[in-house]
């Protein structure tokens, strides 16, 4: 049992998916998984454990933003020994020719935050992929003839950025395809304590075009993303 996460380490799996809405990690569990099992619970964050093609693989939100998920992560990380982290989130397309349930592969994350900075002293350390579970991921979706885009991101320290509405222009330019809130901190931590990270995430909104999905669509309607990571993870 670590500090916010209520589970004994065998109650984890090796392999674990880490949606933000606890919801969606109900929902992954009740609908993917055989015999789930529910290990966490504390502050409403769900998480579960059970199996997929005879894998034994778990599930659990972590919230929203990068403080939140730096959290669990360390957590499942260090005191947990979970070696395979792949977040499975919603993002806002940059790129005017992703739509509603596009899926990306996040080669890379940039970043406005400060919390790299402050380990690297200044320096600007560019987190990215593990490449076997970017590539597992790849393939197995030109095996199901899955439409995925592959590149760099954008994880924001903030959702609202009424001061400069154009602040996603520059990073448009510079072919960054989607904006989210967590990716950058999952793959620094997973560098940090020689864990495999990937983010596998579904467009739910487009910066350009107005486009959004429904509050439900976020919780229930993106299993292609979790399907696909329940396929890779060993």
């Amino acid at each position: 049992m670590s500090l916010h996460i209520g589970a004994k380490e065998s109650q984890i799996a090796k392999s674990i998916l880490l949606p933000g809405d606890p919801l969606r990690a109900k929902h992954i569990a009740e609908q993917l998984l055989e015999g789930a099992e529910r290990f966490n619970e504390v502050r409403g964050m769900y998480g579960y454990t059970g199996s997929y093609k005879g894998k034994r693989v778990s599930v659990m939100g972590t919230g929203m933003g990068m403080p939140s998920h730096s959290i669990y992560v360390h957590e499942l990380i260090v005191d947990y020994k979970v070696e395979n982290l792949v977040r499975v989130g919603t993002c806002g397309s940059l790129q005017k020719d992703l739509k509603i349930g596009d899926i990306v592969l996040a080669m890379t994350a940039s970043t406005d935050s400060q919390m790299n900075r402050m380990v690297f002293d200044g320096i600007d350390f560019a987190p990215s992929a593990n490449f076997d579970l970017l590539f597992f991921a790849w393939q197995r979706a030109q095996e199901r003839g899955m439409d995925v885009d592959v590149g760099g991101i954008f994880s924001s320290d903030a959702f609202y950025n009424d001061d400069n509405p154009d602040w996603w222009v520059i990073l448009e330019k510079y072919g960054i395809l989607v904006v989210e809130m967590e990716t950058n901190a999952l793959y620094s931590l997973a560098a940090r304590h020689n864990a495999r990270a990937l983010s596998i995430l579904t467009v739910s909104d487009n910066i350009q075009t107005g486009e959004q999905a429904s509050h439900k669509q976020r919780e229930q309607g993106f299993l292609a993303m979790a399907e696909l990571a329940l396929d890779i993870v060993p």
